[in-house]
């Protein structure tokens, strides 16, 4: 497993006993052994609005932060994050969405597997910008028509 996978699999597990979480980044990246940029990392491409968190950071003083998770229905969760969603998302982001649709029971192992091939750099041969911008396009659609 990697660290990065590591650290937010610690922060969820935070959650299991809270509605929201406070932390410092110095504390955690000491005791994962990292930098704090890769807390930083972490938060920042696992921890987004469109994944169904409020994230509030401030710096200085070991850098506090505090995450809250959204709690909403599967039609509101779903709808958050295709609001949230930009012009464009890599193949990466899109995986780490579809993973957490699937932790939290928001979608099907059948409907996961669709949105990974139709979204998957395999299908959409094109120029790097234009991919993104089209994984974007076709997420929102099919999440859309899973509502």
């Amino acid at each position: 497993m990697r660290m990065s996978d590591l650290i937010e699999e610690f922060i969820k597990e935070l959650f299991e006993e809270n509605e929201y979480i406070e932390i410092q980044r110095n504390d955690l990246a000491e005791q994962f052994n990292c930098v704090p940029s890769q807390i930083n990392y972490v938060i920042a491409t696992r921890f987004k609005p469109s994944q169904g968190y409020y994230v509030e950071s401030r710096r200085g003083g070991g850098g506090h932060i505090r995450i809250q998770k959204i709690d909403v229905s599967k039609t509101n969760y779903i709808t958050h994050i295709i609001k949230n969603i930009g012009e464009q998302l890599t193949n990466q982001e899109v995986e780490i969405l579809i993973s957490d649709l699937l932790s939290y029971n928001l979608i099907t192992e059948k409907e996961a597997k669709l949105l990974k091939v139709a979204t998957s750099d395999n299908i959409l041969i094109t120029a790097k910008e234009v991919k993104d911008v089209l994984r974007a396009k076709l997420l929102k659609n099919m999440l859309l028509n899973i509502l």
